[in-house]
């Protein structure tokens, strides 16, 4: 899936408060921010505009080709390690 990024302005000396604040808590804004995003998407996008979107996301990740591991070249005849 293709990620898009938001640009917000807030003023700094809030955010430095908000982040020292919420580290204390654990928490983390970019997945606060990401979750309240979700939210207000399931809120304003219908059901069935969702489902569309949930099934072809689904389908290109199906879609996508698998990475192949590299072949090896096969070892050549030539020189025998064994000791005689």
């Amino acid at each position: 899936m293709k990620k898009a990024t938001l640009t917000v302005s807030f003023d700094s000396e809030k955010l430095d408060a908000l982040t020292y604040h919420m580290s204390k808590k654990d928490t983390n804004l970019q997945t606060e921010l990401e979750d309240t995003v979700q939210k207000l998407y399931e809120k304003h996008v219908p059901q069935t505009t969702r489902e569309y979107i949930d099934d072809k996301l689904s389908r290109e990740a199906a879609a996508k080709p698998k990475p192949q591991r590299p072949v090896r070249p096969a070892a050549t005849g030539g020189s025998d390690n064994r000791l005689a």
